[in-house]
């Protein structure tokens, strides 16, 4: 056996990168970059302006949306032959609304070493400056552009109790606070952390409808991150058998498996999730 084909696999680093403040780039995060054989990167342009800033002069290789099916191949292929690479996005953590994730679960299935190295995350900055509840949360990321697909994960959500993080780019911003008041309501309690770590970096709080009549005035600039408070969870809902399938229809057209969703709904209603899950397959039956 020669020494190349003894050499035992590679790691994938996934390395958290600054999310608009370079000052936020940790030490190890540069001698990880220093130290792998390439660095897998969203955009080479952007991620270059990084590696000069740091000096660092690691190859990079581009990975993402586009080009990720015969990348990621070739990704693996390097691994196993025992070569090291950095994953990195364009700012924060990897695999956080990227395609990052399918590098990761394709080295788990291949039983590659997946090593994290933690950085800057805008979702969890936001939240724990936002002054909402932040012992339990959910992220949603972006929502999804089409209005059926929107409505479905938003009336998903309309009973959550913890409280849910969200992205948005600044051109969207008015119409999803304007659906997140339809869904949510609009006294619920809302914070719009907007270019986190960055120069014009500021939290606006207030309620959704507040929020839609602030921008309404300016227009809305820079990345952000919505951070909206989940319904308060003393108040149970009372609703009809056929209202109730209903929610359980919206909870199932969303993702949710019969199970989930039961679960999901027992929570607000006071209703046990025995009942709730016999009604969801009495909902397969009729479709049946």
């Amino acid at each position: 056996m020669s020494e190349e084909n003894a050499r035992a696999p590679g790691k994938l680093y996934v390395v958290g990168t600054p999310i608009g403040n370079l000052e936020d780039m940790t030490f190890r995060a540069i001698r990880i970059l220093q130290e792998v054989d390439a660095i897998a990167a969203e955009d080479t342009r952007h991620t270059g302006k990084l590696l000069q800033h740091f000096q660092i002069s690691t190859p990079q290789v581009s990975y993402h949306e586009h080009n990720r099916s015969t990348r990621q191949a070739q990704l693996l292929q390097r691994l196993l032959a025992g070569e090291s690479i950095a994953l990195v996005s364009d700012a924060g953590m990897p695999g956080i609304s990227d395609p990052g994730y399918e590098l990761v679960k394709a080295c788990a299935e291949h039983q590659l070493e997946v090593v994290p190295i933690p950085g800057a995350t805008a979702a969890i900055a936001g939240l724990a400056a936002a002054g909402l509840p932040s012992d339990r949360f959910i992220f949603e990321g972006f929502l999804p552009t089409k209005d059926k697909e929107r409505q479905a994960r938003l009336n998903s959500l309309k009973n959550e109790t913890r409280t849910l993080v969200f992205y948005e780019a600044p051109h969207r911003v008015r119409q999803t606070l304007k659906d997140l008041a339809v869904a949510l309501g609009g006294d619920r309690a809302a914070v719009l952390a907007r270019e986190l770590t960055k120069l014009h970096e500021e939290f606006w709080r207030g309620t959704l409808e507040d929020a839609i009549a602030h921008y309404q005035e300016r227009a809305p600039k820079g990345e952000f991150t919505l951070i909206v408070a989940g319904k308060d969870a003393t108040t149970t809902v009372e609703l009809s058998e056929a209202e109730l399938k209903a929610e359980l229809e919206q909870l199932l057209a969303a993702g949710m498996t019969r199970s989930q969703a039961s679960r999901h709904l027992a929570e607000t209603t006071a209703l046990p999730r025995r009942q709730l899950y016999q009604l969801a397959l009495e909902l397969g039956e009729a479709e049946s």
